[in-house]
């Protein structure tokens, strides 16, 4: 079967730091008819669970652990059995939201995810978050970003757990090396493509150094 990429917008607030802020998130499913993979479980369990329309899920994806991209991950998980995935850095981050229930297993750099034929490759992207991971499927000629580069820039990097230098390298050194053509999907907002963010992220790179 083809794969295919789902894309939902669900609502709700993020919190950090004090602060509490309305908030739009993506979610990505990828997958065919028969199993996806959910990446960013974002406010709304019941939602994501009927746009997967009863296809078995293989994992739910955390591209970081601020609270609106995992607030719905646990009852998503107890929903279909899928486990969930952060990178470990991230764990702190996570445990303010969700003290008593841990992710079930850990993103490495350089790790594979395989769904319907098609492997996404985990590319450790710190910076918006010490744990913050992209998703590269190159068949699909695509990166899963989360809030690590939109359209237009840099995630955002005022708050705890976060290094706009750090950033600024892990965008120049692990997203502008993937093909101009590849598709950003983004945890926020209109998706892009790494060649026409290039041209303007060398102005980041530079006041980030």
């Amino acid at each position: 079967m083809t794969v295919r990429i789902d894309h939902l917008v669900t609502s709700g607030t993020f919190s950090l730091d004090g602060g509490t802020w309305d908030v739009d998130n993506n979610v990505w499913i990828v997958g065919d008819d028969t199993e996806a993979i959910v990446i960013d479980a974002a406010h709304d369990a019941a939602a994501i669970e009927a746009a997967l329309a009863g296809r078995t899920l293989r994992a739910i994806v955390c591209t970081h652990a601020h609270n609106d991209h995992i607030d719905a991950a646990p009852a998503l998980a107890a929903a279909t059995g899928a486990p969930v995935l952060l990178h470990p850095d991230d764990l702190p981050l996570w445990k303010q939201t969700h003290p008593e229930r841990l992710p079930d297993g850990e993103l490495t750099d350089g790790g594979t995810l395989s769904v319907a034929g098609t492997t996404l490759t985990v590319l450790h992207t710190p910076g918006h978050a010490p744990g913050a991971v992209c998703l590269y499927a190159a068949q699909l000629g695509t990166v899963f970003t989360g809030d690590t580069l939109f359209q237009g820039g840099p995630g955002a990097t005022g708050r705890s757990f976060s290094h706009f230098p750090t950033i600024i390298d892990s965008i120049r050194d692990r997203l502008l090396a993937l093909p101009p053509e590849t598709v950003v999907r983004t945890g926020h907002g209109d998706s892009t493509t790494v060649g026409a963010e290039a041209p303007q992220l060398a102005e980041w790179i530079q006041r980030g150094h």
